[in-house]
């Protein structure tokens, strides 16, 4: 059995966990958390062995009666791999802590690629991060760009993409985040989501701009991809259609010569995959809206939704 550690049990690290327990040679050897949160609940619920961040913080677990087995290093020790999931340009400060005990490691997106000197997306670099001691796992935008972009990449080949992400401002918890009555656009351009895609398809052309809006459900890109041959909408949704963790969604169904709302909008989709029945209503597939691809000449547009 493969000995995993989680460093940062929050909203990615809880995730993690559950996915590890559900594999069949993988076991949980312990979390690390920084403070008693309601997030331990789902921890101990799992009988997940519990490590402070800091022996500074251990009276603070047993001042709410949580048993302790010990701190960040000591579950380092143990594990054949951490998954660092502690919050973003933070997780890279412990890469020396893992290297020192010959431990593997895995970051989440919020790191940035070039201190760690690998990323990976299952989807479109698979085999470049097999042996590979470190690795990050891109952020859920990247992510999305990549799911979408790749086949037509290797279906029609592309000249050139440029892409805008609508971003959500926070998470649903988040309640600290903002903004709440303004749209924020980010000034630097390309914003960093283009070169983290070009981490994942290094040959890929892409230029990305961003705006922070007041929502904390998803986040939509509105994607022109110039590609190399002329495609067909009919085709290019049944290559997504075949793509892993692509879901074809309609905004609006056809009645007649009138339309009825269906998925029009990120409120919707989300209602959609709660009585789906998703764990904790985590949409885990990127939502591509069918009814918004349209094609002109060798220019592919289109909107897909992505679930933080």
């Amino acid at each position: 059995m493969i000995k995993v550690g989680i460093n940062g049990y929050g909203t990615i690290g809880k995730r993690v966990a559950e996915a590890v327990t559900l594999q069949d040679d993988m076991e949980i050897v312990g979390i690390v958390k920084t403070k008693p949160t309601y997030e331990m609940k789902g921890a101990l619920d799992a009988n997940y062995p519990v490590f402070a961040s800091t022996k500074s913080k251990i009276p603070f677990f047993e001042s709410y009666g949580i048993e302790v087995s010990g701190v960040t290093e000591d579950l380092v020790e143990i594990a054949d791999i951490i998954i660092d999931c502690t919050p973003g340009k933070l997780g890279v400060n412990n890469m020396d802590m893992y290297k020192k005990a010959g431990t593997k490691a895995i970051w989440q997106g919020g790191e940035k690629h070039a201190p760690i000197g690998a990323s990976f997306n299952s989807l479109t670099n698979y085999s470049e991060s097999i042996g590979k001691d470190y690795v990050r796992v891109v952020s859920c935008n990247t992510t999305g760009l990549s799911r979408t972009l790749y086949p037509l990449l290797n279906e029609y080949g592309i000249d050139n993409v440029q892409a805008v992400m609508v971003r959500r401002s926070g998470d649903p918890k988040d309640s600290d985040r903002g903004p709440i009555n303004s749209i924020e656009p980010v000034l630097n351009v390309p914003s960093h989501h283009g070169p983290d895609v070009q981490t994942v398809i290094s040959n890929l052309n892409i230029q990305t701009m961003a705006v922070k809006v007041p929502t904390t459900i998803m986040h939509v890109h509105c994607i022109i991809a110039e590609l190399e041959s002329e495609p067909e909408v009919s085709k290019v949704l049944e290559l997504w259609d075949a793509t892993p963790r692509v879901n074809l969604i309609e905004g609006f169904l056809a009645n007649g010569e009138s339309k009825v709302r269906n998925l029009p909008g990120t409120a919707e989709i989300m209602e959609w995959a709660r009585d789906s029945l998703y764990t904790r209503g985590d949409l885990n597939q990127i939502a591509v809206w069918k009814d918004g691809v349209h094609s002109f000449g060798k220019k592919l547009y289109y909107y897909q939704a992505i679930h933080q």
